[in-house]
């Protein structure tokens, strides 16, 4: 059994469809990468599985528990983590205050003492790389930094299941580089991982799948290697010259 599973999973915006009876297993310990161009349903996806906006149609079921339409801090409890697109962190509060309230709030596998609280505090910064941060106010992190604050708030909930919402968009190279050693990092710890990037070179690196969503629909779905090669991917992306 997948540990996630979407069936027939639709979304109507009125008459917009988002999503198109969308089919999504991801299985225990895997990283999935999600593909697809903008306005693909991609984001209104992740939305439907973390508790942001319910479903049209369709079932999701997290570790054989059916989910659909539980709100988000419900789902959330269950144990299913996530990041945004555009990190919004608590800005006046120090980098550690921030984790510190995931921490602190948490009801899977909650710390009962303050020192326990913040040696996992200490342990999620240095996971992510924020150590020498940790007294910083998060509005003067850079953005890489504000990313990888949001992930150590996303992994202090103790999540099965991380949603990551492009983590290396707007990065330099080097910092797509160090965003590959953090899946690797979170693959070493059990993690399960289904991560929107629009960098195929990140996904070539650490993904067992890639899927494609276009205007709604899953269009491919398979090892990173096969679906980049897919004339369906190219299509998605660059249109079908042949109809234009």
């Amino acid at each position: 059994m997948a540990l996630l599973d979407a069936r027939s999973v639709s979304v109507a915006y009125g008459g917009l469809q988002a999503l198109r009876a969308v089919d999504v297993a991801v299985e225990a310990h895997q990283i999935v990468g999600l593909l697809g161009p903008n306005g693909s349903g991609k984001t209104t996806l992740f939305n439907v599985l973390s508790g942001l906006r319910p479903p049209t149609s369709g079932d999701v079921w997290l570790g054989g528990e059916r989910i659909t339409r539980l709100p988000a801090w419900a789902i959330a409890r269950r144990g299913i983590g996530r990041t945004f697109q555009i990190p919004q962190p608590f800005p006046r509060l120090r980098v550690r205050d921030n984790v510190a309230v995931g921490v602190t709030f948490r009801r899977r596998d909650p710390l009962r003492t303050g020192a326990d609280r913040m040696r996992e505090v200490e342990r999620l910064l240095a996971t992510v790389g924020l150590t020498d941060k940790a007294d910083t106010p998060a509005r003067e992190l850079s953005l890489g930094e504000r990313k990888r604050l949001e992930l150590a708030v996303a992994l202090s909930t103790r999540p099965i299941l991380l949603l990551l919402d492009e983590l290396a968009s707007g990065l330099s190279p080097r910092g797509r580089e160090e965003v590959i050693r953090f899946y690797a990092r979170l693959r070493e710890r059990g993690l399960t991982i289904f991560a929107i990037e629009h960098s195929f070179a990140v996904l070539a690196e650490v993904a067992d799948r890639v899927l494609v969503l276009d205007q709604g629909a899953v269009i491919a779905d398979g090892a990173p290697r096969d679906v980049f090669q897919s004339p369906r991917l190219a299509r998605a992306y660059l249109g079908d010259e042949e109809g234009e």
